[in-house]
């Protein structure tokens, strides 16, 4: 009977799961998974900070709806895997987390670079081990795939002291899975399906409410054939962006603090939202308590735990979207064909007069570079066809607001966590996974300073992203919020145009291009989008464009802060 080390049946075990990459940093405790992988076909990315190896597994599962694998060493290597993790938590993305734990015997006695991270992590992870028993690695790793990506996804974490890796473990041991008290619901209520088919027919203004559920379920073709059979509006969330196409008339894009006047004087109007993978998250409702105050709600969510956790349910389903939406659209169906069609013309009619009298827009005739002007033309030059990634402030509003997304997966964010860093390694993430698709990464320059050394680790693997920089020399969102409600007290937000990102990039191998005028915009995307390297084009945009509209912080959402007319 053959033996072989644990670090060994670790690789073993992730090329049973289908892992192709794992993006990490080496340290002591984990030298011997690092030599274990040496000798395997599994990709390895080395990043230039540990933080950046979870956003890069984030982006990757995001693009591919696989589950990320990022790994770390213990100590200061785990702890930096924090943000990243926490910022999978936030928006429920599959990720494995490997990290290395000191010896078992020292645990506890604070040996170098020992920290608890099982005891760290466990609020922001969907469930963590340490491995205590070399005969229960098969089996934790093949459970903690399944718990990551089934149900409500989420990053697990699996922690490996170093004498567990240096083990030796029969080769042929069997791992059979049994998770007797982990059984997420797939099929809704049939009963509650009834009432909500029931309720759709009845309404007179109802809403879609569509968020990262059903990406995560891969749902959006079930969602579609839905809205054709019931002909009602579509919302959706940040992350839910792209899950209905946003070309569409019956398209609304996205609603709350940042979201189209249109769509949230929709959500105050309507009497009826149907929520599907959706957490009403505070974003979007603004004041609670005069949300949506005359609709009832019918709330589709496989995580049980969010149904009426911020607002009142009236029809809860549990299941996962794909499979409620199937059964839901074809008990619309047969409820219509039955009663005839439920004429929803007027309500249709006063969506088309709002989506007119409210459009997003900018000062289309200023000389100065806007935002938008920018992200319409990354969005027609592409054709819709890039993944965009983001960083966190107004390039992440702007980028929402300006691209039409046609697609689910084509706009990857961090939405709950809001993580400066996110855009460029979860771009990598994503041209790792996706090869043949053009990725590019709309930054700020206050983001993108955070995380700059990740340039090396594009440069190294040859990963041509493109960042967009929207450099207005500010940390541009807090700036917005000092000028609009701390009368223009700009404290600690003005970063000056004080690096050369041209230089910068170069530095690192990369191409720059710098642009200061309007009429070199679209020249500028172009050569960015024809080099086969890491490009960053650095856009001087007018330093103090702001997002709008904007909701009055703690007002209800229909209370927005508007452009000037020009």
């Amino acid at each position: 009977m053959g033996k072989i080390s644990g670090a060994q049946m670790l690789i073993k075990c992730l090329k049973k799961e289908g892992v192709d990459v794992i993006f990490g940093y080496p340290g002591g405790v984990v030298i011997p998974i690092y030599d274990a992988l040496f000798d395997s076909d599994i990709r390895h990315i080395l990043v230039r900070h540990e933080q950046c190896a979870a956003h890069a597994a984030d982006g990757y599962a995001r693009a591919t709806g696989k589950t990320g694998v990022c790994m770390a060493t213990s100590g200061p290597g785990s702890t930096n895997l924090i943000t990243g993790i926490a910022n999978a938590y936030m928006d429920s993305i599959p990720m494995v987390a490997i990290t290395g734990q000191v010896a078992s015997p020292m645990i506890g006695t604070d040996a170098f670079q020992e920290v608890d991270i099982t005891g760290i992590t466990a609020p922001v992870t969907k469930h963590n081990y340490l491995v205590k028993d070399l005969k229960e690695l098969p089996l934790i790793i093949k459970e903690a795939f399944h718990i990551a990506s089934t149900g409500r996804p989420g990053p697990v974490l699996i922690d490996i002291p170093v004498d567990i890796s240096n083990g030796m473990i029969d080769d042929n041991i069997k791992a059979a899975l049994d998770l007797a008290g982990y059984k997420p619901v797939l099929k809704g209520n049939k009963k509650q399906i009834n009432e909500a088919a029931a309720k759709i027919y009845k309404s007179k203004k109802p809403v879609v409410f569509a968020g990262g559920g059903i990406v995560a379920s891969g749902a959006s073709n079930e969602l579609r054939k839905l809205i054709k059979t019931i002909e009602v509006p579509v919302i959706t969330t940040l992350l839910g962006m792209g899950c209905y196409p946003e070309t569409e008339e019956l398209s609304l894009g996205m609603a709350g603090m940042h979201g189209a006047k249109y769509a949230n004087i929709a959500f105050t109007e309507t009497d009826l939202i149907i929520a599907i993978g959706a957490r009403f998250d505070d974003r979007v409702t603004g004041k609670l308590s005069e949300f949506a105050k005359n609709a009832s709600i019918i709330h589709i969510d496989i995580d049980p735990a969010e149904i009426g956790k911020n607002i009142k349910t009236d029809v809860p389903i549990v299941g996962d979207a794909k499979d409620v939406l199937i059964v839901l659209e074809k008990t619309y169906r047969e409820l219509a064909a039955k009663k005839g069609r439920s004429d929803k013309s007027e309500w249709l009619n006063r969506i088309s007069e709002i989506k007119k009298k409210y459009p997003l827009g900018y000062d289309r005739d200023s000389s100065k570079i806007k935002p938008g002007y920018i992200i319409e033309k990354i969005d027609q030059l592409t054709k819709g066809d890039a993944i965009v990634c983001t960083e966190v402030g107004q390039n992440q509003m702007w980028a929402a607001q300006y691209f039409k997304y046609r697609q689910p997966r084509r706009l990857l964010t961090s939405g709950g966590l809001g993580t400066m860093g996110y855009g460029l390694p979860a771009a990598i993430g994503a041209k790792i996974g996706l090869p043949d698709s053009t990725v590019i990464d709309i930054a700020g320059d206050g983001s993108i300073q955070m995380v700059s050394q990740e340039m090396a680790t594009a440069t190294a693997n040859k990963i041509p992203v493109k960042i967009m920089l929207l450099n207005n020399g500010y940390l541009g969102m807090v700036r917005q919020w000092q000028e609009l409600f701390w009368d223009k007290r700009y404290s600690h937000t003005c970063v000056n145009n004080c690096v050369d990102f041209v230089k910068l990039v170069e530095a690192y191998g990369g191409v720059g291009i710098r642009v200061k005028k309007k009429d070199k915009v679209e020249d500028a995307i172009k050569e960015a989008l024809s080099i086969d390297k890491l490009v960053l084009v650095d856009f001087w945009i007018d330093r103090e464009e702001n997002v709008l509209p904007m909701v009055v912080p703690g007002a209800p959402i229909d209370n927005m802060i508007e452009r000037k007319k020009v």
